[in-house]
C-alpha cells in the first residue's frame, strides 16, 4: 500500500477506534437449576447497558454474556475467558461457591467483579481487593436477627442452633455476637447434624430452658424439621431464620408449624425502569429478585470507571484497580438508591429487612411480606 492509501485509512480508522466499546462481562448462570435468575440477571444487565447507551455522553458500552451454569469450575472457566479477552468489568457470578472460585482470577487479572447474590460471608474477607457484593451477607443477616432477638425478647431466654455447616454456625455467631452488644446472651447455644430427623432431645434443652424464640441457622429441611419438632412438643417460641428458608421446601415440610417464621431477606428489589423498546420484564419472581441487583452492578462499573478516568479512550482499555478503588469512594447513585462499599467490598448499612411466613386465604403457607410485630 502507498503512503497516501496507508495515511487515507488510517484516517478512516480512527473515528471508529476513538469509539471502541467499554466491554463489561456478564458471568450468569444461563442453564441449569438456577436458570431462572440467570435470565433475570441478564435481562438486568442488558437494560442497563441499553439505557446507558442511549443516554449518549461519549461512551458506549457493550455487555458480554456468559453461562457459568451456577457451578464452580465453569465459572472459573468464564473467569479465566473473560480475563484473556481483557474485560476487566464484570457482574456476577451470583452463586458462593461460583464467586469462590471465580473471584481469585478475576483480582489476578486486575478485575472487577460486583456479585448480585453470593451471601457467604468470607468471600469478601480474603484480601481480594476487586470483589464486591450487593446482596445482604450472612454475617449482616446475622446481625439483622440478632438486633431483632434483642428487641422483641427483651428479658426473655432466647436459643440458638445450627446444622453444624459453616454457613449456619456462622449465622449463630453472628447473632449471638448481635445480643451480646445488646447486652443481652442465649439461654442455649447448640449445634445438631444436618439431615437428622430426631431433634427431640436438643427441644426438650430448648423447652427446659423456656425460650421463647429460637434462631435456626440452617436451610430449609433442617429449619422446617426444628419448627415441626418444637410444635409437637408444646413449645410456642417464635423460629427465626435466614433468607436459607425462603424455599418451598420449608413450606411443605413444616405446615402449619412453619406460620410465624421470621426470616430476614434482601430488601424488596425495585422493577427495572420502564423502556420505550418494550423490553421484557423477567418472567419469574426468582428473576425479578435479581434483575434491578444486575442493573444497579452496570451501573456501579460505569459510574466508577468514569469516576477513576479509568477507560483508555481510544481503545476501550479499563484499569480495574482503579475502578475498585472509585467503588469504595463516596456513594454511587443506582436503581437500588446510593450504594458505597466498605475495605471488604460489602456494601454499607445492612440492606436487610425482615419478613413472616403466613397460612394464606388457601391454607397453604406462603411468605407473605409481612414484618414481624415488636
Amino acid at each position: 500500500m502507498r503512503p497516501a492509501a496507508l495515511l487515507a485509512a488510517l484516517l478512516l480508522a480512527t473515528p471508529a477506534a476513538a469509539q471502541a466499546p467499554v466491554r463489561i462481562g456478564l458471568s450468569a448462570p444461563l442453564t441449569g437449576p438456577d436458570a431462572a435468575y440467570g435470565q433475570g440477571l441478564r435481562l438486568g444487565a442488558e437494560q442497563a447497558v441499553a439505557d446507558l447507551n442511549r443516554a449518549g455522553g461519549g461512551r458506549r458500552y457493550a455487555l458480554v454474556t456468559a453461562d457459568d451454569a451456577g457451578e464452580a469450575r465453569q465459572a472459573a472457566a468464564v473467569a479465566k475467558r473473560f480475563a484473556g479477552e481483557g474485560i476487566r468489568l464484570v457482574v456476577g457470578p451470583l452463586e458462593s461457591s461460583s464467586v469462590a472460585a471465580a473471584s481469585p482470577v478475576y483480582d489476578e487479572a486486575g478485575a472487577v467483579a460486583i456479585t448480585p447474590g453470593a451471601a457467604y460471608g468470607p468471600l469478601t474477607g480474603r484480601g481480594l481487593g476487586t470483589l464486591f457484593r450487593l446482596a445482604a451477607s450472612d454475617a449482616q443477616q446475622g446481625r439483622a436477627a440478632g438486633a431483632y432477638l434483642a428487641r422483641a425478647f427483651a428479658g426473655r431466654p432466647i436459643g440458638i442452633v445450627h446444622d453444624r455447616s459453616t454457613f449456619g454456625r456462622g449465622l449463630a455467631e453472628a447473632v449471638s455476637a448481635r445480643l451480646r452488644q445488646a447486652g443481652a446472651h442465649e439461654a442455649v447455644f447448640e449445634g445438631f447434624d444436618r439431615g437428622s430427623r430426631d431433634l427431640g432431645d436438643l427441644v426438650g434443652r430448648l423447652k427446659a430452658a423456656g425460650v421463647a424464640a429460637v434462631y435456626v441457622g440452617a436451610l430449609a429441611p433442617e429449619a422446617a424439621s426444628l419448627a415441626r419438632a418444637l410444635r409437637e412438643a408444646g413449645s410456642g417460641a417464635v423460629l427465626v431464620a435466614s433468607d436459607g428458608v425462603l424455599d418451598p421446601v420449608f413450606a411443605a415440610g413444616a405446615g402449619s408449624a412453619g406460620e410465624g417464621t421470621v426470616m430476614t431477606l434482601p430488601a424488596d428489589p425495585p422493577r427495572l425502569p420502564e423502556t420505550r423498546g418494550g423490553r421484557a420484564a423477567p418472567r419469574t419472581p426468582e428473576g425479578e429478585s435479581v434483575a434491578a441487583a444486575a442493573y444497579a452492578a452496570v451501573e456501579l462499573l460505569a459510574q466508577a470507571a468514569e469516576r477513576a478516568r479509568a477507560v483508555e479512550a481510544r481503545t476501550g482499555r479499563v484499569d480495574g484497580r482503579k475502578v475498585a478503588e472509585a467503588l469504595r469512594g463516596a456513594p454511587l447513585r443506582t436503581l437500588l438508591g446510593p450504594v458505597s462499599f466498605d475495605a471488604r467490598g460489602d456494601q454499607v448499612g445492612e440492606p436487610v429487612t425482615l419478613r413472616v411466613w403466613r397460612r394464606g386465604a388457601d391454607g397453604r403457607l406462603d411468605y407473605a411480606g409481612n414484618e414481624p410485630a415488636l
